[in-house]
């Protein structure tokens, strides 16, 4: 039997770069900023000083620093067994990020094979028949099953299935297993 294909994003999804951005920016302003304030608002306006979350996705080793989300490693541990699983990050605006996602890859999900993993400029090529993404510009171009992860930018969107963290991912998975 085909085990059918999950392509699952990285940033907002698996690693969480919002916890990241707001230690971090605590960490260099003295200033934490609420999660529930950046509801609906791009990354790169919730924070007082606009250009913060640019810098910090430039600077070598933010990524390789990020925080797992809650859940994460044992949901697509668990989704393994019944689906063919895909890492699937757009990494090529920065492209420091491409060993570091790679290295944080290979310390919190060591389960998944090399050639589960893609690295690329443009998603709307992967041909999945799901993708779990926390961004509707690569949703929308989904050539299976779009699956919204909420992060605090995508709180208003409401034109895809979300799941807003991974107890509702397996929750959602299990629904179609049986």
């Amino acid at each position: 039997m085909i085990k059918k294909i999950i392509a699952i994003d990285m940033d907002n999804v698996m690693a969480d770069i919002e916890t990241h951005l707001i230690n971090s920016y605590e960490r260099d302003f003295g200033i934490r900023v609420d999660r529930a304030a950046m509801q609906g608002i791009p990354e790169s306006e919730a924070f007082p000083d606009k250009k913060a979350v640019w810098n910090y996705v430039l600077t070598p080793g933010f990524f390789r620093t990020v925080p797992v989300m809650d859940g994460a490693v044992e949901a697509v541990k668990k989704l393994s067994e019944k689906y063919e699983v895909y890492v699937v990050s757009a990494a090529m605006e920065f492209p420091q990020s491409l060993i570091e996602k790679h290295d944080w890859l290979q310390e919190h999900f060591p389960f998944i094979s090399w050639k589960n993993i893609i690295l690329c400029g443009d998603k709307s090529v992967i041909a999945s028949d799901y993708l779990i993404d926390d961004h509707c510009k690569n949703l929308d171009f989904c050539k299976g099953v779009p699956l919204l992860f909420s992060a605090s930018h995508n709180a208003n969107i409401t034109k895809h299935i979300r799941l807003n963290n991974w107890s509702e991912v397996l929750s959602y998975f299990s629904q179609k297993d049986s």
